[in-house]
């Protein structure tokens, strides 16, 4: 390796921000506290973790099956 590099000409990726998306979410302290656990165990950060978890669930098109009452019934 080189001991310095010259960054002068250089130009961002274009590509770059393609990639991913910055969003909000609100989760509750327990799942941040159940995916920061696994991503403790697995050495990477958490948001990927959660990245990976739901691209696993689009990919195998993972549906949730909820069911709602009404109060009182």
């Amino acid at each position: 390796m080189r001991k310095e590099y010259d960054f002068s000409m250089a130009r961002r990726n274009p590509y770059a921000r393609r990639l991913k998306r910055q969003v909000t979410i609100r989760l509750d302290q327990q799942t941040i506290e159940y995916f920061n656990k696994l991503a403790d165990e697995a050495g990477i950060p958490y948001q990927t973790l959660i990245n990976l978890y739901l691209r696993d669930c689009a990919a195998s098109g993972k549906k949730l099956s909820m069911s709602w009452r009404a109060k009182g019934a």
